[in-house]
């Protein structure tokens, strides 16, 4: 039953399963990207800030190495952004998911050029709309949730106000979802397929310390927050986070940088840099060197809903078993109603 549900997603993507793992900065590597892949899902590679030679030869690398569609993440916040950008114009990668804020027309109109299908994130129905306008191939609903750089608008909502006003449009979700019965539900929403993060983030291929995992174990959802924007003289793209010293410190640094602009020490392209660079920084620090406490924890909600480490195959076997009994237990308790 549930292959009936995936598949508008299945079609658009190409793969088994309509399950997209995020890309992931420092996470999302070619490892994590292959295990994906060959379990039937579709992975997202995350390029984050990399510098240019090494982004194209790890994008490379994806080309030579899988036979199933797959994507890279383009971070348009990010200081290498461009330089991504261009690297990809030429390269064989069959989907492009822009990420970290919503990207121009001309871009998006370029990369479909290059033969490239373009994904991105909407949070109100108005940029959905221009987004379609724009040529945008899909885009993906995320709530803020989910972990990392987020919106500011719960899925719930998200689903109302663009979701069912998109019906014939390809729409996937993402923020807050960890098990196939939430799955299963959104798909008879009209989702083409999910989006998580957090659940793969815990597999036993995910090349992350084992600090890092151990503090996804004990994390509750409440715990997982979201970064706060001080003044809107430095725009902050939220950040949702476990929190730690690293949170803590991360709040100081924007009292400080307010400080600067203040004074006109520091342009605010500069401050924003400096953000950026922070948490590119710290997510390396808690994501490589397993320094937990000072480190970036990105982490959606549902870290309180994934408390083992299991391979991804066991992973999206019990995604789509639960979702196949959801979706059973659904059509008995509808059948009462048709009799």
């Amino acid at each position: 039953m549930i292959y009936d549900f995936f598949e508008k997603g299945r079609k658009f993507l190409g793969v088994e399963y309509p399950i997209i793992c995020g890309g992931m900065t420092w996470i999302s590597d070619y490892k994590l990207v292959k295990a994906v892949s060959d379990a039937g899902g579709f992975p997202v590679f995350a390029g984050g800030n990399m510098p240019p030679d090494l982004f194209e030869q790890e994008v490379d690398q994806l080309i030579n190495g899988l036979d199933k569609p797959f994507a890279v993440n383009l971070i348009t916040i990010a200081p290498n952004y461009r330089n991504h950008f261009e690297i990809m114009l030429t390269k064989d990668v069959p989907f492009v998911v822009f990420a970290g804020n919503f990207p121009k027309k001309r871009d998006v109109v370029a990369m479909k050029e290059a033969g490239k299908k373009t994904m991105s994130f909407a949070s109100t129905e108005s940029i959905a709309d221009k987004q379609i306008n724009w040529g945008i191939d899909a885009l993906i609903l995320e709530g803020s949730e989910a972990g990392g750089h987020i919106g500011s608008v719960s899925l719930t909502v998200l689903l109302q106000q663009v979701l069912f006003n998109f019906r014939d449009f390809p729409i996937f979700v993402a923020g807050g979802i960890a098990t196939g019965q939430m799955m299963a539900h959104l798909l008879l929403m009209g989702a083409y397929g999910v989006q998580m993060g957090t659940i793969f983030a815990m597999s036993q291929e995910c090349s992350a310390h084992e600090n890092f995992k151990k503090a996804f174990k004990k994390a509750r959802a409440r715990q997982a927050v979201a970064t706060p924007q001080y003044d809107s003289k430095l725009p902050v793209v939220a950040v949702r986070s476990i929190l730690n010293k690293g949170m803590a410190q991360f709040g100081r640094l924007q009292l400080e940088l307010l400080k600067k602009l203040d004074a006109g020490s520091i342009t605010r392209e500069k401050a924003q840099y400096e953000i950026e660079s922070y948490w590119a920084g710290t997510l390396r620090q808690a994501v490589q060197d397993g320094d937990v406490q000072n480190g970036s924890l990105m982490a959606g909600q549902s870290v309180g809903l994934v408390n083992e480490v299991k391979p991804i195959k066991e992973i999206m076997k019990n995604l789509i078993e639960d979702a196949e009994e959801e979706l059973e237990m659904l059509r008995k308790e509808f059948s009462k109603f048709c009799k």
